[in-house]
């Protein structure tokens, strides 16, 4: 999920925690709580610190090592142990415990969006991602938003109202898991054809992507309200183009083909040689793909420059023509 929505999340759990008699009954310890269950929600992100050594090596480790299994137990042990220092009256097992959860929580949502997480770090490096909502899910945010007010409203029951929201967002998860699987077996069937389909959220609930990778070409679609609607189609006859392969030679696109398996090459010739654009198309919007690497190689196939990240269409136009400049020294 977004960091909004994982802040929002890791305040709900602290009005959760407000059910725990140990919580309640004791300041300090309510306080650790408050600062553990909000940070315990963060800190599998901190990993965003990569972006400091540039795309790549964001993209390549984020949502990976920082959400493994070991993790699960050393970002608690470690957050607790710090706040213990800062409120060293605290009940050290509650406040670990309510870190764990939340800790928990946010690597188990994530596994919910398309981006997913590699969760099973050590034992697998496999991306997780079950394509059920959003990274941005407005339902599950707004109903955060529904349960601050309440708590404001009714100051003395925040773990009885968290409780019954956190029913009410599983709920809408399993439903969303259901309804997936459900539009993934409408898909199939209604098309027939051979080949692997895959059914993506949007931000929009009634609208998910489509997905038809067939051996010659993937073809994007839209389902909106029960309606199919083809968007676009890209050939796959690149792959054995030389300057396909010598762009893997770029760091840009070795990030990018480590972290998606549906990541398709596009070779276009230039005055300087070749633009190869990887674009992964599980993010297709209005016939743009805004999650890409990109390489720049002269005639001869060797690499003059690249990037990796998410960009808008003109931005992608703008990015390219810097990556160009840079090479030539402006």
């Amino acid at each position: 999920m977004d960091t909004g929505t994982h802040f929002v999340m890791g305040i709900g759990l602290f009005a959760l925690a407000h059910l725990d008699p140990m919580i309640t009954s004791h300041p300090e310890t309510t306080q650790a709580v408050a600062l553990g269950t909000i940070i315990g929600s963060q800190a599998p992100d901190l990993d965003g610190l990569y972006r400091f050594a540039g795309n790549a090596a964001y993209i390549r480790n984020h949502r990976g090592w920082s959400h493994s299994l070991p993790m699960l137990l050393i970002w608690p042990t470690v957050i607790s142990l710090l706040i213990g220092l800062i409120l060293p009256n605290a009940h050290l097992l509650s406040l670990w415990l309510w870190t764990l959860i939340a800790v928990w929580i946010h690597v188990f949502i994530d596994l919910f969006n398309t981006y997913g997480t590699q969760a099973f770090r050590p034992l697998s490096h496999r991306w997780i991602a079950w394509d059920i909502i959003n990274i941005f899910d407005p339902f599950i945010f707004s109903v955060h938003l529904g349960g601050f007010l309440l708590w404001w409203l009714f100051p003395n029951y925040p773990g009885q109202i968290f409780a019954f929201l956190y029913l009410l967002i599983m709920i809408y998860i399993f439903w969303r898991t259901w309804y997936h699987q459900h539009l993934l077996h409408w898909v199939q069937k209604k098309i027939d054809e051979p080949g692997e389909y895959k059914v993506t959220p949007t931000y929009k609930p009634n609208v998910w992507n489509v997905l038809l990778i067939q051996k010659n070409y993937v073809k994007m679609g839209e389902i909106q309200r029960k309606r199919l609607i083809w968007t676009g189609q890209i050939s796959l006859d690149q792959y054995d183009h030389p300057a396909v392969k010598a762009s893997q030679d770029s760091e840009a696109i070795r990030s990018f083909l480590y972290f998606t398996s549906y990541g398709f090459p596009q070779v276009y010739r230039r005055e300087y040689g070749f633009e190869v654009r990887w674009i992964d198309v599980r993010y297709h919007n209005k016939k743009h793909f805004p999650f890409f690497a990109v390489a720049l190689l002269t005639h001869d196939y060797q690499i003059i420059n690249s990037y990796v990240g998410w960009l808008s269409k003109k931005q992608l136009e703008k990015k390219i023509q810097q990556l160009i400049t840079s090479h030539h020294g402006g």
